[in-house]
């Protein structure tokens, strides 16, 4: 069953020519290793994913059951994470960003506090993988070469700091005082060099809306290099909106102010929500003016450029491997050494698996479906690859947010929110939401489609290992098919702590989403109010709903009544758990934030700034930096969107930047 026969069938969409992958049906996806084959979506019509889609028809499948247990090799891939990832998930990019404690728990009272010129960089993207021969910025096919040496070379005019993330200079244990440098402003606009940094432009490709691109690479953004702090974690520093690379085609390399401030602040307040993401170190101004048509509507404007500084263990996309596949012939060996790097330097874990760990598991009836993760590294790693992307897509669905442009070019080896072009979180729940105007016509990266697509995703990530005969197809099937596991095992488990159950009840959050769509109720601010609900069967019925009055608005008498159904059944699950009202509502609110990036908050803080006022920029970053808590006096950032944020250009954006 579906999981959306939990929405009413009146809010059916259709949708463009989609993947359809299944539980059940992903085990026995075949495909032939020796030949890549880049295809556009319509060429996958296998039967759906049973998550949330926006086609919100229901039908016959043969899929898993959002309540089954999951197999008994659910157990056998934790053990794999528990016994071998301890070194991984204290060091790698997956756990550095997943943990929304300032710091990552780490204790930072010790003395490190560097200087910029002090920062030890390692640089070992360019010096164990091979590059382009030219360093010119020509828009050209980069061949047999993972990355092009290319510096910034953005114009500045006086460019200004318009704000910085204290817990990322933690990370990288850099004096909070080399902020206020004079030169600050010039070293991250890429105007002066950063003493050690060997700059460089990544080569990727990707499908985009399901259609394969061909090379795509780093068009506007530019990596300085890797800063490996004194517990030896791997910091990438990139500036995006740096100037042109050969990578650019017929762009310019820029960024204007609006989206630099959308990517800084969302990939804080994604951090501070406990999602894995990349971060941002700061926000420059360039003091230059950059053309943009924002609508695409032959109406381009100028505005404000600016650069973001962006850190993450790694950028490597699952385009970074498909651009050397799709090439074949001596560049499907690129993929191999290209997966040996991330491997060496993202999953030590992996690279020291031993056969004494007897990961085997069954994957079918069929002879020889055994899948031994001990006897191929590569196989290993696709599945946590899987896993990983699973579990973040799961986060997303659990927080409400839409990524916008769920691109192979945009989806992290290391399962990061990457790429912030247009993005949305939910105000009204509308399991069709895109906030990406070009998505449009099919919505294929609505809220609802992101599980989908995250599969439909690895699988074309499983069928690049493929092709470079890194993984068979069993191995490749099986990877797929722990996605969906762990999609469907970390959903399950975010909803029932978003209600503070003690257990997963299909029908009962069936019902409620139903519900929240029907009535286009406010996805945060429900959730948040819904732990003020009293475990106690003996509320008389008109008083059941006022804890939710502030988000039930303007609802008629039939809808009060499938509500107070609901929330009848709901309290008896409540008083039947056992759980105090006391318990349960500190416990829901540290998964249900308070405070979210509303598009419209983006905004007023992008209105201001470019005006020169960058004050609204550093409120909205403190505000995110506590979600969860209450923080009394800043309530005006929990509020429901004002009648102006859903004009174009707010509650939905272009790609344009």
């Amino acid at each position: 069953m579906q999981i959306l026969s939990h929405f009413s069938s009146k809010a059916s969409l259709s949708l463009l020519p989609l993947p359809r992958l299944s539980l059940s049906t992903a085990l026995y996806f075949r495909r032939r290793p020796s030949k890549f084959q880049f295809c556009s979506s319509k060429h996958f019509q296998f039967p759906r994913l049973p998550l949330l889609v926006c086609n919100l028809s229901s039908g016959t499948s043969q899929q898993v059951p959002m309540d089954s247990p999951p197999p008994e090799a659910t157990l056998s891939v934790d053990s794999l994470t528990h016994d071998l990832q301890n070194q991984s998930l204290t060091s790698d990019g997956h756990d550095q960003m997943n943990n929304k404690s300032e710091n990552n728990g780490v204790n930072y009272t010790h003395a490190v506090r560097l200087k910029l010129e002090d920062l030890n960089w390692d640089n070992s993207f360019v010096r164990e993988l091979p590059g382009d021969p030219r360093t010119d910025t020509i828009p050209r096919e980069v061949l047999h070469a993972c990355y092009t040496k290319v510096s910034p070379s953005a114009e500045v005019e006086n460019p200004q700091l318009v704000a910085w993330s204290e817990s990322v200079s933690k990370l990288l244990e850099l004096d909070p005082e080399e902020f206020g440098r004079p030169d600050f402003p010039l070293l991250f606009s890429g105007a002066s060099p950063l003493v050690g940094s060997l700059p460089y432009a990544q080569c990727y490709g990707g499908h985009q809306f399901g259609m394969w691109a061909g090379q795509l690479g780093d068009g506007r953004a530019i990596t300085l290099g890797e800063v490996l702090n004194s517990k030896s974690e791997r910091w990438e520093l990139q500036l995006k909106g740096a100037g042109k690379t050969p990578y650019s085609r017929f762009a310019d390399g820029l960024a204007v102010l609006r989206s630099s401030i959308r990517e800084f602040l969302c990939s804080e307040a994604m951090h501070n929500l406990g999602i894995p993401t990349t971060r941002a170190l700061c926000l420059v101004t360039t003091g230059k003016h950059v053309t943009r048509d924002m609508f695409y509507d032959g109406n381009p404007k100028e505005e404000p450029g600016a650069i973001v500084c962006r850190v993450s263990p790694s950028f490597l996309r699952f385009g970074s491997y498909q651009i050397h596949a799709s090439r074949e012939k001596e560049d499907l060996a690129i993929v191999r050494t290209l997966a040996d790097y991330a491997i060496r330097h993202h999953f030590p874990h992996i690279e020291n698996m031993s056969r004494s760990e007897s990961l085997s598991f069954n994957t079918g009836n069929e002879e020889h479906s055994v899948v031994d993760l001990t006897s191929n590294k590569y196989a290993a790693w696709a599945v946590e690859v899987a896993e990983r992307t699973a579990s973040l897509v799961a986060k997303w669905q659990g927080v409400g947010f839409t990524h916008g442009v769920l691109n192979t070019d945009n989806m992290s080896i290391l399962g990061l929110t990457i790429d912030y072009g247009p993005f949305g979180f939910l105000d009204a729940f509308d399991p069709s939401y895109t906030p990406n105007t070009t998505d449009l016509p099919g919505r294929r990266y609505c809220f609802a489609n992101q599980p989908d697509i995250g599969l439909w995703n690895i699988a074309q990530f499983t069928r690049t290992l493929s092709a470079a005969q890194l993984i068979d197809d069993k191995e490749a099937n099986y990877a797929m098919e722990r996605y969906g596991t762990r999609f469907m095992d970390d959903y399950q488990a975010i909803m029932t702590k978003k209600l503070g159950l003690p257990k997963y009840i299909k029908q009962l959050i069936g019902k409620l989403l139903n519900n929240m769509a029907v009535d286009k109720v406010d996805y945060t601010n429900f959730f948040r109010l819904l732990s003020n609900i009293k475990a106690d069967p003996s509320i008389p019925e008109e008083e059941l709903l006022n804890p939710l009055k502030a988000v039930l608005l303007d609802i008629g008498q039939e809808r009060k009544e499938a509500w107070i159904s609901w929330v009848k059944i709901y309290i008896e699950e409540l008083a039947a758990s056992g759980i105090s009202d006391e318990e349960r509502k500190a416990s829901m609110n540290a998964v249900n934030p308070k405070y979210i990036l509303r598009n419209y908050l983006c905004q007023s803080a992008i209105d201001a700034a470019e005006q020169g006022d960058f004050g609204e920029v550093q409120r909205v970053l403190k505000v995110m930096e506590r979600p969860y808590d209450e923080q009394p006096g800043m309530e005006k950032y929990a509020r429901l969107p004002p009648a102006w944020a859903y004009r174009p250009g707010v509650c939905m954006l272009s790609c344009s930047s």
